[in-house]
């Protein structure tokens, strides 16, 4: 096993080819830049290749046609690139074709400042292109080892489900300095929990099945595969048509094959939540390393609460709201994402509230502060220009 002190952008670039990726294509921008620096470096040395785009909506491109001649591609970009993938993620999305996409969020909205952490693109991750009628698998790490784990995982999935996977991380993850342990054998990575499958070819002749069926290989171009790919409705054999009934049993695929395994897919972190807590803090990505000091914090000063770290954010893990409580979700934006799904998912009589940062993290006294006030029936302090909605 490999020891280092790296950033969650140098662990991101390892688990991609430890994965298999051998093709990085993408524009550089704060804070994802080093890993197109670090593929740069890594990616020949490793038998792949390097392409920087002229734009965001390039390097997708480059990677789905990478993706669709064979080889495991990924891209990465923050917020104001990430919102350019609009049209070839839709591409990839109805195409089925696997690939990874990396988004560390940076504060908005449009640019925001480049060096301050943000979480505004929670829901842009789950609807990224137009037309709904697909499902969508993003995952968020918490820090540097994690991000190296996620990336793994996210080609994994990748491959199983024959779709893009988005990692949605943040700069204090992908700029943060942690330890980081890569394996080095077959024996470590399994040791770690971690799985690699190899690109596979599909030889048709149904490249789309109407089935909810995963571990179905991709459609891949040339390998006298005769295979056929569009972004217009394909019938099983791939070629285009106007039939609604086809359109039907497309989104069905591209719906069901995800919801119908979602046991594959949901993970998070729960703690404190086994004796009934009286209120329940929600959060993902590096406010909810905050948010599990205060949690321990307030038990210590014998406060009734737990906290939900959420790892997949879609599909959604609805199931996980289970408990009537008082809910407060901590996100780094001010307009309040995650915390719209909490109220969704949570069973009726639940309260849910919202704290929300703008490029910084909370502060632990100030999280158990708030704590108290909610278990004591007390309203939640505020600045004068803002306002507790929920």
């Amino acid at each position: 096993m490999k020891r280092l002190l790296e950033t969650g952008n140098g662990a991101i670039t390892e688990g991609a080819i430890i994965a298999g990726c051998r093709v990085f294509a993408g524009y550089p921008i704060t804070p994802a830049t080093e890993i197109a620096e670090n593929m740069a470096r890594r990616l020949p040395r490793a038998g792949g290749f390097y392409l920087q785009a002229e734009d965001e909506l390039a390097a997708l491109y480059i990677c789905i046609g990478a993706s669709a001649g064979g080889m495991k591609a990924m891209t990465a970009t923050s917020g104001p690139g990430y919102i350019l993938y609009a049209d070839p993620f839709g591409w990839a999305i109805s195409s089925e074709i696997p690939l990874v996409i990396v988004n560390s969020q940076r504060v908005g909205p449009v640019s925001g400042i480049t060096g301050a952490p943000g979480q505004g693109e929670f829901y842009l991750s789950r609807y990224l292109t137009h037309g709904g009628n697909f499902e969508n698998i993003v995952l968020a790490p918490a820090g540097v080892q994690e991000a190296f784990a996620i990336t793994v995982q996210a080609f994994y999935l990748a491959e199983r489900f024959r779709m893009p996977v988005t990692i949605l991380a943040d700069q204090l993850v992908t700029d943060g300095w942690e330890t980081l342990l890569i394996p080095e054998t077959g024996a470590e990575l399994e040791a770690m929990g971690l799985k690699v499958i190899e690109r596979r070819v599909n030889r048709g002749p149904e490249f789309y099945p109407a089935t909810d069926a995963i571990d179905v290989p991709p459609v891949v171009l040339g390998h006298n595969t005769g295979a056929a790919c569009s972004d217009w409705t394909p019938t099983a054999e791939g070629y285009d048509t106007e039939e609604v009934e086809w359109q039907h049993k497309h989104a069905y695929r591209l719906i069901y094959k995800v919801r119908n395994h979602k046991d594959l897919l949901t993970r998070y972190e729960a703690y404190f939540v086994d004796d009934e807590p009286e209120v329940i803090l929600v959060a993902y990505g590096s406010p909810s390393r905050v948010v599990k000091s205060a949690v321990k914090v307030a038990r210590e000063q014998g406060l009734k609460v737990g906290g939900l770290r959420l790892v997949t954010l879609w599909p959604f893990p609805e199931e996980i709201f289970s408990q009537q409580a008082k809910y407060l979700v901590v996100e780094m934006n001010y307009d309040g994402q995650l915390v719209r799904e909490v109220q969704r998912a949570t069973p009726k009589g639940s309260a849910i509230h919202f704290l929300g940062k703008c490029g910084e993290l909370p502060r632990v006294a100030e999280l158990v502060e708030l704590i108290r006030a909610l278990v004591n029936d007390r309203p939640l302090p505020c600045n004068p220009w803002e306002r507790e909605v929920w």
